[in-house]
């Protein structure tokens, strides 16, 4: 396996002809997690990634893979595995003569072919013709060309497409154990609810500028958050949640806790023996801060300096 690799994108832009795809991006991903690149159609998201992969030319900045632009990798299927948009096979080629194809042009050892279609779960169909292939098993087959060079870096368009429920479950284990391998896996999507599942840290962008880049924890903010809490003697708890250090401010629901979450606030009242009537967090949700981003209704500091929040 190589080495997983920071992927740095430096005041990146693309222009066709008047329309800006891109605009002015930077942004860092590192390794040892699963990225999410998240943005509505038409964000700039393809566009960025056919940068850093070396499929189109950027019109001014750098999209560099360990520090150098991916035509200067001297094994770039052994360093960089990436699936953009729909891949296209061969109807009448089997799924181990595709995988050969791509392994013979890059001196990549045979006996990966069977390896990498282990690993996704089609090594039973090695030799059926991928024109018989479901959506689902062919997006298993773009993940096994992806893997082909045991590469450290992973560059995956919409995984989960066509997959079915135990699929996509699978490919959440799958790519969160690349990244605790120390490989970097950088995810583009626009399901919000799958991204919630599937990745640690974020890259927004809308209309080609990044808007947030982060924990997926901190897309909303901390200080937006409260755990509301009641009790029939709400005067003996606001005195419990004070004797272990928090602030409460008093609702017509209940007391509104900051800092602590609703199992910790559950805790205290449990430890100084209050029956609780209420206990329920409070603040947006990610849907809804994330429309304010891409919207523009809402700006995150992370987005000015294309450095990631903690």
């Amino acid at each position: 396996m190589a080495d997983g690799q920071v992927l740095e994108f430096t005041d990146v832009a693309k222009r066709f002809g008047p329309v800006a795809a891109v605009d002015g991006l930077t942004a860092r991903v590192e390794p040892g997690a699963v990225t999410g690149f998240l943005g509505p159609n038409g964000a700039g998201k393809t566009t960025t990634l056919r940068m850093l992969l070396g499929l189109i030319a950027p019109t001014s900045g750098s999209a560099t893979i360990g520090g150098q632009r991916y035509r200067d990798l001297k094994h770039p299927l052994q360093t960089v595995g990436a699936v953009l948009e729909s891949s296209s096979f061969h109807p009448g080629r089997s799924a181990a003569a595709h995988l050969r194809v791509y392994s013979h042009a890059a001196g990549i050892p045979a006996s990966r072919v069977d390896d990498a279609l282990g690993i996704v779960g089609l090594g039973d169909v090695a030799g059926r013709k991928v024109g018989g292939f479901s959506l689902g098993m062919r997006q298993r087959l773009g993940l096994a060309y992806a893997l082909l060079g045991d590469p450290g870096v992973l560059v995956l368009d919409e995984p989960t497409n066509g997959l079915d429920p135990e699929g996509i479950r699978w490919i959440r284990r799958f790519l969160r154990d690349l990244a605790a391998e120390g490989r970097t896996v950088l995810v583009s999507s626009h399901l919000l609810a799958e991204v919630q599942q599937s990745v640690d840290s974020l890259m927004i962008i809308t209309r080609g500028r990044l808007v947030y880049q982060g924990g997926i924890e901190h897309v909303v903010p901390q200080d937006e958050i409260a755990t509301v809490v009641d009790a029939e003697d709400r005067e003996a708890l606001r005195r419990a949640i004070s004797a272990a250090g928090f602030e409460s401010d008093e609702r017509r629901t209940g007391l509104a806790v900051r800092g602590a979450d609703a199992p910790t606030v559950g805790r205290i009242a449990a430890d100084a023996g209050i029956a609780l009537t209420a206990l329920q967090r409070k603040g947006p949700a990610f849907e809804e801060v994330f429309l304010e981003l891409v919207s523009g209704a809402r700006v995150h500091p992370s987005a000015a300096t294309g450095e990631e929040t903690r």
